[in-house]
């Protein structure tokens, strides 16, 4: 056994020098992105152009100072049932790349065996006979051409990408809620408005009725006073319909039935207030932390690592395979030196002929990378594309606001001045209706738009790529520690 290791060993000591050291297909190569320098859309509103906060990011919204949102959000990262499943797919990849890695190690089994055997009498003399055993067997592919680690860096790409996605459901699940939450109480606001015009014009009709059987105005007047107020009622209906819809949509999204929310949202409550300011800093910034592109970026290099896997089918396959162990007749010699038994091979094989079936396999890989390589470049354009969006609807709604509040407040003084005057018997009813139904409108448009001004802002964080880093820090990718887009 001595002189066979010896002879063997420099066969041995070559070979271990190889493993790992020729590296097939290509090493990938974070591509570089034309990002622009500045927005495109002028940063109006609140809106400028200083570094966002890291903190003010990573829990967003608490800028709006809503402790009722602030409970739903945490509610929805412990029970969210999207979130728990991209969790568990960062499990199953984590996994996954577990068994990749385990290839370049060697696989070693233990063996045992006792056995009693028998021979014919015609052929064996009859003569009975026990075998003991046991011994290991140990098999070890030698990864000359780096097939091995290249499926690792793909796995590991793509736990990376799937650790990515977590953040990116995160993103979208925090700004859902909070969307849906300022949904409630817009509807809230629009509603106690609807009920307190109600109730005005209730006031409206029963007056001119009284009037109308005084003698003192026509039975038009009385017609059009209710048909106003019939109008009015007849928007409550639609909007306790949608904030019913929304509290139940909030209910799901953490995890919860629907109408489990009722209690916790039953009291009517003012929308958030957007802040004064919100800092957008550059394009660069913020691809930096988009969960989605950092998504399509290690995807695009796990792709260009099976580009390896696939081209080192292309060469020979070596292994390194042996066995120890003791063989004896009785149980007693088992352990004795002469019981010792061993074997060692280097099995090589190479796919000499498979009709192209490999290349085309490359061929496939180089496809899929070039696939994943646009797509990198098509989230880039998607998530610019989104802060621009976002910005501009934020800004222009802003300036919306600001002009429905100087309507409405004009609309109360018209309201206000067409009532004294009709009572002086100076106008007719028809104006004291125009003023009040505008003076509704105006209000409803107003609460509405307060509303989009709030979601309008928790849109832009979404763009931004706000909010998931409140998971914990071990979960950071080291894309994120080490790499940067230009």
């Amino acid at each position: 056994m001595t002189s066979l290791m010896t002879r063997l060993f420099p066969g041995f000591a070559i070979m271990l020098c190889l493993a790992g050291c020729v590296t097939v297909g290509p090493d990938y190569v974070r591509p570089d992105t034309a990002v622009p320098k500045q927005w495109s859309a002028e940063l109006g509103g609140s809106l400028t152009t200083e570094r966002p906060d890291t903190e003010t990011l990573a829990s967003w919204w608490e800028t709006l100072h809503d402790p009722v949102l602030t409970s739903l959000i945490h509610r929805a990262v412990e029970g969210n049932l999207d979130f728990r499943k991209a969790r568990a797919r960062v499990l199953e990849a984590r996994a996954r790349r577990g068994v990749a890695g385990a290839d370049r190690f060697p696989s070693i089994d233990a063996t045992a065996s006792a056995g009693r055997n028998r021979s014919s009498q015609e052929t064996g003399g009859g003569t009975t006979r026990n075998l003991y055993s046991a011994g290991f067997d140990s098999s070890w592919e030698l990864d000359l051409f780096g097939g091995i680690k290249r499926s690792v860096e793909a796995a590991e790409g793509e736990l990376q990408a799937s650790e990515e996605d977590l953040r990116d459901v995160l993103v979208s699940l925090l700004a859902e809620v909070a969307l849906n939450y300022v949904d409630v109480r817009s509807f809230q606001t629009r509603l106690s408005l609807a009920e307190a015009n109600r109730d005005v014009q209730q006031q409206t009709y029963l007056l001119v009725q009284n009037r109308f059987n005084a003698g003192l105005t026509t039975h038009l007047d009385v017609e059009q006073a209710r048909y106003n107020l019939e109008q009015t009622r007849a928007q409550i209906p639609t909007l306790q319909t949608g904030l019913e819809q929304a509290k139940n949509r909030i209910a799901v999204l953490l995890g919860e039935p629907p109408g489990s929310l009722k209690e916790t949202l039953a009291e009517r409550k003012a929308i958030p207030v957007a802040p004064v300011s919100v800092a957008v800093g550059v394009p660069a910034d913020q691809l930096r932390r988009r969960p989605d592109v950092r998504s399509a970026e290690r995807r695009l290099a796990a792709q260009t690592a099976n580009v390896g896997v696939a081209t080192a089918d292309l060469y020979p396959n070596f292994s390194l395979t042996g066995s120890i162990g003791l063989e004896a007749l009785s149980s007693g010699n088992l352990i004795s030196s002469g019981s010792r038994t061993y074997g060692i091979r280097l099995p090589i094989s190479w796919n000499v002929f498979d009709a192209g079936r490999i290349r085309e396999n490359i061929n496939v890989q180089n496809a899929l990378e070039e696939q994943a390589r646009i797509q990198y470049h098509t989230v880039i354009l998607t998530a610019l594309e989104d802060v621009e969006n976002a910005m501009v609807a934020y800004a222009n709604e802003q300036a919306r606001q600001e002009s429905l509040l100087q309507a409405s407040q004009a609309a109360q003084r018209a309201v206000n001045l067409s009532q004294d005057q009709y009572d002086a018997g100076l106008t007719d009813f028809q104006n004291v209706l125009n003023a009040e139904r505008s003076l509704f409108s105006l209000q409803d448009q107003l609460a509405e738009s307060q509303g989009k001004v709030t979601s309008g802002l928790i849109s832009l964080y979404k763009a931004l790529g706000g909010g998931w880093t409140t998971l914990a820090p071990e979960t950071e990718s080291s894309f994120y520690r080490s790499g940067e887009i230009r």
